[in-house]
C-alpha cells in the first residue's frame, strides 16, 4: 500500500512538472523549467531497459495500480482522481508532451522525485523505474498507431 502511494505522488509530480512546462503570462516562468534541476549525467542516462512487450506488461500493471487513478487508463491525463482534485494532468498520449524530454530526465523524476513529488528511491527497484519509463513513452506511441488505422 505505501509504494502505492509513493508511486502515485511520484506520477503526480511528474504530470504537475510538466504541466508547469505550459506557457503563461509570466517570462520568468516561461525561462524556468521543472527539469533545469536534473543533473547533466542523470538527463543523459540511457535506458538499459529496452522497451518491449515484456517490460510494457511488467510497467503496466504498476501503471494500473498505482497511476491510472491521476493519469487514466490511457495515459491521457484524465484520472479520476484528476478530475476530482482538478488537476491538469500531461496528456501521455499526445506525442508533444514528453518529445523533448529524454528517459534519463524522467527516470531521475520517478527515482528522486522533483518540486513537491517525494522520490521513490530504493522502494523501486531500478528496472521497474524504467519499465516505467518505457510505459510512458509507449503511450502516445499507442495513440499513433490507432490513429493510422
Amino acid at each position: 500500500m505505501y509504494r502505492s502511494a509513493v508511486i502515485l505522488s511520484i506520477l503526480v509530480f511528474l504530470a504537475i512538472s510538466l504541466a508547469a512546462q505550459q506557457p503563461s503570462g509570466n517570462a520568468t516562468a516561461q525561462k524556468a523549467s521543472p527539469y533545469a534541476l536534473i543533473p547533466v549525467e542523470a538527463a543523459r542516462a540511457q535506458n538499459p531497459v529496452k522497451s518491449s512487450p515484456d517490460s510494457i506488461a511488467r510497467a503496466k500493471k504498476w501503471w494500473n495500480l498505482d497511476c491510472a487513478m491521476c493519469h487514466g487508463a490511457s495515459g491521457d491525463g484524465k484520472g479520476d482522481i484528476a478530475k476530482d482534485m482538478k488537476l491538469n494532468v500531461t496528456d501521455f498520449t499526445n506525442a508533444n508532451a514528453l518529445k523533448d524530454r529524454t528517459d534519463g530526465e524522467i527516470y531521475y523524476i520517478i527515482k528522486n522525485g522533483h518540486n513537491d513529488m517525494p522520490a521513490e528511491g530504493p522502494r523501486i527497484k531500478t528496472e521497474e523505474g524504467w519499465d516505467l519509463v518505457n510505459y510512458v513513452r509507449s503511450l502516445a506511441k499507442g495513440k499513433e498507431a490507432e490513429t493510422k488505422q
